[in-house]
C-alpha cells in the first residue's frame, strides 16, 4: 500500500466531492499565453466512528478498553471503504484503539493507503464504568447514573478522564491535523466521544449535555475550515449502510 501523504447532514446524504474553481486568468502579456492557476481546495476532515465493536453489541461502556470489531463492524467498515475508493486523500489518521484501527485498515485497503495512528484519537477513558453494562451502572453506581440518564456529562463518571482533559486532548489532536493539512480532505477514523467534542467546537454547546448528535457506527462526519473559520458541512453520514443501529452506544 502507498502511505497516505505526509505533508501535503444533518441529513443522512452528504457530498465529499473535492470541489476544484480555476480562478480568473491574468491578462497575459502580447504573445505569451497563461496558465489559470487552480484555487486551493478547503481544509476538509472526514470523521468516521469505528464500525460496530463485540461490545457495542454487547452494550458494554468501553472508553479505552480494546474490544475487536464484531462482524457486523467488518460489514461495515467495508462498505464505507468501497464508497470511498477512488478519492483522493491528503491524510489518513485513526485512533490505536483495535476497533478504530480494524476500521482503518479495512477502509485503507479500499483505498490504497496505510492509516497513521494517534494516541490522541482515543475514546474518553471511562474509569469505572468501562466494560460495565448498561443495566449494571444502575445498579453499582445508582445517583451517578441517574444523573447521567438525565443529562450526560463526562464528569460524572468515577475515576474518568474529564470533560477538560477530554476536550482539550481532542483540540489539540484536530489543530495538529488541521495544521498539517491546509489543503484537500483528510480522513479521520475515531470514537463517538471525539466527533462529539469535534463537533460541539464548531456549533458550541448547549448546556452540559454532551450528546445532541446522533453518531452512529462506521457513520462520517465532516468538518470544513474556510479562511480560518469552522464549519460542519455533514453529520452522521450512513448513507453507505443498509440498515442503521437503532441506539448510541458509548465509545
Amino acid at each position: 500500500m502507498r502511505s497516505a501523504q505526509p505533508d501535503r447532514g444533518i441529513k443522512e446524504k452528504v457530498s465529499i466531492d473535492i470541489e476544484i474553481r480555476f480562478a480568473r486568468p491574468e491578462q497575459p502579456e502580447a504573445g505569451k499565453a497563461v496558465t489559470p492557476r487552480l484555487k486551493p481546495s478547503p481544509a476538509r476532515l472526514l470523521l468516521v466512528r469505528h464500525g460496530q465493536s463485540t461490545w457495542n453489541h454487547e452494550h458494554r461502556i468501553q472508553g479505552q478498553l480494546d474490544p475487536p470489531l464484531s462482524e457486523e463492524g467488518r460489514r461495515q467498515a467495508t462498505s464505507l471503504g468501497a464508497r470511498l475508493a477512488g478519492r483522493s486523500f491528503t491524510g489518513f489518521y485513526t485512533s490505536d484503539l483495535q476497533r478504530a484501527s480494524e476500521t482503518s485498515q479495512l477502509i485503507g485497503h479500499a483505498l490504497g493507503i496505510d492509516p497513521v495512528a494517534k494516541v490522541e484519537l482515543r475514546e474518553i477513558q471511562l474509569g469505572q464504568w468501562e466494560g460495565l453494562r448498561t443495566e449494571e451502572l444502575a445498579l453499582r453506581f445508582p445517583e451517578a447514573w441517574a444523573s447521567w440518564s438525565e443529562e450526560p456529562d463526562w464528569d460524572l463518571v468515577p475515576g474518568g478522564e474529564g470533560s477538560a482533559a477530554f476536550e482539550t486532548r481532542v483540540d489539540s489532536a484536530l489543530d495538529s491535523i488541521f495544521n498539517r493539512h491546509p489543503e484537500g480532505d483528510v480522513l479521520v477514523v475515531t470514537h463517538g466521544g471525539v466527533i462529539q467534542i469535534a463537533l460541539h467546537r464548531v456549533v458550541g454547546r448547549p448546556g452540559r449535555g454532551i450528546f445532541p448528535f446522533r453518531i452512529q457506527n462506521a457513520s462520517v462526519s465532516v468538518i470544513e475550515r474556510r479562511n480560518g473559520r469552522l464549519v460542519v458541512s455533514g453529520v452522521n453520514d450512513i448513507g453507505h449502510l443498509e440498515v442503521a443501529s437503532g441506539e448510541l452506544e458509548i465509545g
